[in-house]
């Protein structure tokens, strides 16, 4: 078990299998030492979180669906990777909020996936990042993010 599956199990965390295309795309590219992982989207022990934020989800909802992107994004880490440790650093996260016209708190979503990654990687996991709106992500999901990382 990597340092970083360690600190995963210490906050209550296990990597899911790293999910499977949905589409005509790769999970994952490895190009030099950088590593891109498609977008995962919030699916969580009792299966996808869907919905919308700030109609029938609340930001705390939002977090929590971020939070089980990270886990996807890192199992996608891992499995590109055959082992965590040879993650450096996280480089940058793009997530999207499937969200009303007036909800204003992508941030404060996408902190989910922030939060855990800074927690599992200590500074390593402090990372650019965009937080947008989308009017719908994949099978309605509430959250969906992509993220950057560099190799060592």
């Amino acid at each position: 078990m990597s340092d970083i599956e360690a600190r995963l199990a210490a906050l209550g965390h296990t990597l899911p299998d790293a999910p499977m295309p949905a589409a005509n795309y790769v999970p994952y590219v490895i190009t030099g030492k950088q590593l891109f992982v498609s977008g995962q989207i919030s699916n969580g022990p009792d299966g996808l979180i869907c919905g919308k934020l700030g109609a029938d989800l609340t930001t705390e909802d939002g977090a929590f669906a971020a939070a089980t992107c990270a886990l996807a994004l890192l199992a996608q880490a891992k499995a590109a990777t055959g082992d965590l440790t040879k993650v450096a650093r996280l480089v940058k996260l793009v997530g999207f909020v499937n969200s009303t016209a007036d909800f204003t708190d992508q941030p404060k979503v996408i902190n989910g996936a922030s939060d855990l990654m800074v927690a599992v990687l200590g500074d390593a996991g402090r990372h650019a990042r965009s937080a947008v709106s989308a009017v719908s992500l994949p099978l309605g999901v509430a959250v969906e993010i992509e993220a950057i990382f560099e190799l060592v």
